[in-house]
């Protein structure tokens, strides 16, 4: 359990563990927001006088893994981490592990509502992409927890917000396009692990262009030329939605819902 007085020291480390050869069995990130939710939910123990925490395990033989505790202990020292915790005990171990994995209903907690995105970029990125998360939360005014399986540069950002404040909802649906479209922008792409479904289909155009679209769909309707799997998904409305603006689904509403989707 490691503490730092930034996110971005803490994304650097990530780098650093993955960079030097390492390869952990789990490395997860929290954000102070993240920290605190989980910390007064389950009093797992956590520091609450840092800005980030990583969580890594390691496994193997025990001499091999205690020779790896040394070296992510210089490396993230050399980060600049500020407090570090090695679990002695399988009861230590499972505390670690309790607040990351009560995560998500802990910030539930603590927001109305919260909209959980997923995206991926590369490790290399995690710094500058935490740094400008932050830039937009304070742009939208919304605030923002980050609970994410950092060893793969897989986001998860959680958007608080309170559906019953006139604009909240939209102004965190847009916020969510931004952080996808920065992780496009970095090298990454708009999904994961969760996939593309509705919700993202509006930015595929973030990532592909119009040929790569045409051909995708080329496949899918050769598969499938009732349009019988679901319908609707992946692909954008229209393939040209920006002339029409973004679809959003709203409240089980789809605008325009009579335009074909292939």
């Amino acid at each position: 359990l490691i503490g730092f007085p930034s996110s971005a020291a803490a994304g650097a480390t990530v780098g650093a563990i993955i960079g030097s050869g390492i390869v952990p069995a789990g490395i997860e990130m929290m954000d102070r927001p993240a920290i605190h939710a989980a910390e007064e939910f389950v009093r797992a123990g956590y520091p609450l006088d840092v800005e980030a925490l990583l969580i890594v395990e390691l496994d193997g033989p025990a001499a091999e893994v205690d020779h790896l505790i040394e070296r992510v202990d210089g490396l993230a020292r050399g980060q600049g981490a500020t407090e570090i915790r090695v679990s002695r005990t399988e009861e230590e171990r499972v505390a670690f592990w309790a607040g990351r994995k009560n995560a998500f209903p802990a910030v539930g907690r603590i927001s109305p509502d919260y909209y959980c995105m997923d995206g991926t970029i590369p490790r290399g990125r995690l710094p500058e992409v935490l740094d400008r998360m932050g830039e937009m939360s304070a742009h939208y005014g919304l605030r923002v927890a980050n609970v994410f399986h950092a060893g793969d540069g897989n986001l998860h950002p959680l958007i608080l917000y309170d559906a019953n404040v006139p604009g909240e909802l939209e102004r965190a649906e847009e916020f969510g396009a931004d952080i996808l479209k920065l992780c496009v922008e970095v090298g990454g792409v708009l999904t994961g692990e969760h996939g593309v479904g509705v919700e993202k289909r509006d930015l595929m155009g973030e990532m592909f262009s119009e040929d790569d679209l045409k051909q995708q769909q080329r496949v899918k309707c050769a598969f499938d030329p009732d349009q019988l799997l679901n319908p609707g998904k992946v692909f954008p409305t229209l393939h040209r939605c920006a002339e029409l603006g973004r679809v959003h689904i709203h409240r089980g509403q789809t605008r325009f819902p009579d335009l074909p989707r292939f």
